[in-house]
């Protein structure tokens, strides 16, 4: 039983929820909108101030399909009401992060600075030099641009420099001994 996709979505006031054919999910907000093409099999409804979905058949496919669709329109809803952030922390000796209109210039200890361009509907945030949160509707985007900053420069596990999370934790190893 997919307990999650049985769950109703509740919509918020404000927010408006269209599903037109071949599964295509709009849902507008105070945000913004999205929209989005789940799998054609799932049966989605909006009765009242929630949405339903539902499943043809008990087939495996069709069982996890239920649970994705739902938490997808979940995650659209989520969007546009309240948005969706990541918070990433630069460490690390002369490592520091500056805005310019939509660029973001990463100084990561490489011989050039790291410029980087907010992708449609995201956008980044500086608190001080060595913090960067992104923010945007779309949580999927928000994740792949935040992703994307740390992989410039993932932290390293004997000093803990580079780009991590906020609440991410790094393992930290001993260093070398010298001879004695």
């Amino acid at each position: 039983m997919s307990r999650i996709g049985r769950m109703p979505i509740a919509i918020p006031a404000g927010v408006t929820v269209a599903v037109a054919e071949n599964n295509k999910v709009t849902v507008k907000g105070p945000k913004g909108t999205l929209e989005r093409v789940l799998p054609a099999e799932m049966l989605i409804k909006v009765e009242g101030a929630e949405v339903v979905v539902t499943r043809p058949n008990d087939l495996k496919k069709m069982k996890s399909l239920h649970g994705l669709t739902r938490t997808l329109i979940a995650n659209m809803v989520t969007g546009v009401t309240e948005g969706y952030q990541k918070t990433l922390e630069i460490n690390g000796v002369g490592y520091r992060a500056a805005k310019a209109g939509k660029e973001l210039t990463l100084t990561l200890g490489y011989s050039h600075p790291v410029v980087m361009t907010d992708p449609e509907g995201i956008e980044s945030v500086l608190e001080g030099q060595n913090k960067v949160i992104v923010k945007g509707i779309d949580k999927e985007k928000v994740g792949q641009y935040a992703a994307e900053i740390r992989g410039k420069r993932a932290p390293e596990p004997y000093k803990g420099k580079g780009i991590k999370y906020a609440d991410e934790v790094i393992r930290r190893k001993v260093g070398k001994t010298g001879k004695k």
